[in-house]
C-alpha cells in the first residue's frame, strides 16, 4: 500500500460525508463525473461574491479582477498539460463541444470527399458522432480500427488503415466503457510519419495520469473539467498554435473579433478567435482551482494510488461467480465494468443505490462497444482519488448479497 493521503482528500469534499438511504455515499461513477473539493466550491463562491464582472475589456476593477483570475486558470491549464503556449488553450463547454469544434473547423477546412479519418472500435459517442456529421456533410469516410475481446486496440490492424486518404486520425486515451490505456505514443507516430494530425479525447485520462501534450505530440487534445473535480459546463480544447491559426472560427460574435463593418469582420488572435460571447468565466475560476488542488498530491501519486485500487477490486470481482469483468486490457485505468448472470445492469445500479452505492448502469455513451460484446449494458463501477479499500469491500458485498438474493 502507498502512503497516500486518502483520508485527508476525502475530508476535503463534503458530499463524501452524505448518507444516502440511511447509508454511507460510497460514490462510485467518477467516470461520468467527479466530484468537487471545497476548494473548487469556494473559489467559485468567492468569485461570485468578491470579484464577479465581465471580462477582458473592461477597465474597472472587477472585470480587471476577474480577466486575470480568468486568464490566470487558463495559464494554469497550459503548465498542467504542458502545452508550449496559453495561446493554445480554448475553453469550451467541454469534451463534446471541443471535439465538434475541430470537426467543424478543422475537418471543414481540410477534409473532401473520398478522404478518410479513423477512430477506434471503443469510442465515446462524442468521438463518433461529430466525425459521422462530418463524413455527412464532405462525403468523407469513417474508418474504425477494430479492439479485441479484452477491449484492447488491434494495433496492427490500425496501422494498416492508415493511408494517403487518411485526413486526421482521432483515438480515446482512456475508455470510459472499459478502462482501456491506449497505445497514444505509437498511435501519433506512426500517423505523424504519413503526416497525419491526431486528436486525442482525453476526458477520462485527464484525472488519471500526468498528461503531456509535448511529450505525447499529440495535434489536439479535448477534456471536460467535470470529470477532473471542476465544475461541469466547462472543458478544454488544446491545438497547437499552427494548426489553430489556420482554422477558421467555430462562432461568430464578440470577444472572437479585432474589427466589424457591416461590410466584413476581422477575427482576433488566439486563443480568443475560438471562445465567442461571454465565457462560463467562474466555473474557468473553478477549473484553475481543481488543478491547483490536483498539484498538491501529483497525478503521478494519483495515479499509482488508484492502479492499487483497480487490482484490489479486481482480484475481489474475479472471485466472484456468475460476475463477468467486461475490458481486461493490459494497460487500463481505474474502471471495473461487469455484468452478472441473469441480473440486468439496470437491476445492480438500482439495488446497490438502495446500500448507498453509486454505480452507473447502461451503455455508458459507447453503444458500438456494447454491441462487440453482445450485450445491452453494463454495470460500471469507477474510481477515483477519494475512494478506499473499505468502500470496494462494501460494492463487492452488496453484489455477492444480490446474487444471493437473485438465488
Amino acid at each position: 500500500m502507498t502512503n497516500f493521503p486518502v483520508q485527508q482528500i476525502r475530508a476535503d469534499f463534503p458530499i463524501l460525508a452524505e448518507k444516502i438511504r440511511n447509508k454511507p455515499l460510497v460514490y462510485l461513477d467518477n467516470a461520468a463525473s467527479c466530484q468537487k473539493p471545497n476548494a473548487v466550491i469556494d473559489a467559485i463562491s468567492n468569485f461570485y461574491r468578491h470579484d464577479y464582472a465581465n471580462i477582458h475589456r473592461g477597465v474597472h476593477t472587477l472585470s480587471v479582477r476577474a480577466t486575470d483570475k480568468f486568464e490566470a486558470a487558463r495559464e494554469k491549464v497550459k503548465t498542467f498539460i504542458n502545452a508550449v503556449s496559453s495561446k493554445e488553450i480554448i475553453f469550451v463547454r467541454g469534451a463534446t463541444e471541443a471535439v465538434n469544434l475541430v470537426a467543424q473547423t478543422y475537418g471543414k477546412a481540410n477534409i473532401q470527399a473520398g478522404d478518410e479519418i479513423i477512430i477506434t472500435a471503443m469510442e465515446h459517442h462524442s468521438n463518433i458522432v461529430p466525425w459521422q456529421m462530418l463524413c455527412e456533410q464532405t462525403g468523407a469516410v469513417l474508418r474504425v480500427a477494430p479492439m479485441n475481446v479484452q477491449g484492447e486496440l488491434l494495433y496492427p490492424e490500425f496501422e494498416a488503415l492508415l493511408n494517403d486518404k487518411t485526413r486526421l486520425v482521432a483515438v480515446v486515451h482512456m475508455s470510459n466503457a472499459l478502462g482501456t490505456i491506449n497505445p497514444v505514443e505509437k498511435i501519433i507516430a506512426a500517423a505523424h510519419a504519413k503526416n497525419i494530425p491526431v486528436l486525442l479525447d482525453g476526458a477520462q485520462s485527464i484525472p488519471h495520469m500526468a498528461v503531456d501534450v509535448q511529450a505525447l505530440d499529440c495535434d489536439f487534445y479535448v477534456f471536460s473539467g467535470h470529470k477532473l473535480y471542476g465544475p461541469s459546463g466547462i472543458g478544454v480544447l488544446y491545438g497547437k498554435q499552427a494548426l489553430l491559426e489556420a482554422m477558421p472560427p467555430y462562432q461568430g460574435g464578440g470577444d472572437m473579433i479585432r474589427t466589424v463593418t457591416f461590410e466584413k469582420s476581422t477575427y482576433a488572435g488566439l486563443p480568443h478567435k475560438f471562445e465567442a460571447g461571454t465565457p462560463n468565466i467562474a466555473d474557468v475560476v473553478g477549473l484553475g482551482a481543481a488543478i491547483d488542488y490536483l498539484n498538491n498530491f501529483g497525478m503521478n501519486a494519483i495515479a499509482d494510488y488508484e492502479a492499487e485500487l483497480l487490482a484490489y477490486a479486481t482480484a475481489q470481482a474475479e472471485q466472484i461467480k456468475g460476475l463477468k469483468i467486461i475490458g481486461t486490457a493490459a494497460e487500463k485505468g481505474g474502471i471495473l465494468s461487469f455484468t452478472l448472470e441473469r441480473i440486468h445492469p439496470h437491476d445492480i445500479g438500482t439495488m446497490l443505490d438502495s446500500l448507498g452505492i453509486a454505480i452507473r448502469a447502461g451503455h455508458h455513451c459507447a453503444m458500438p462497444v456494447m454491441d462487440f460484446y453482445q450485450i445491452p449494458a453494463t454495470a460500471r463501477a469507477s474510481f477515483a482519488m477519494y475512494n478506499t479499500m473499505e468502500e470496494v469491500d462494501v460494492l463487492m458485498g452488496g453484489i455477492k448479497g444480490l446474487i444471493e438474493a437473485f438465488g
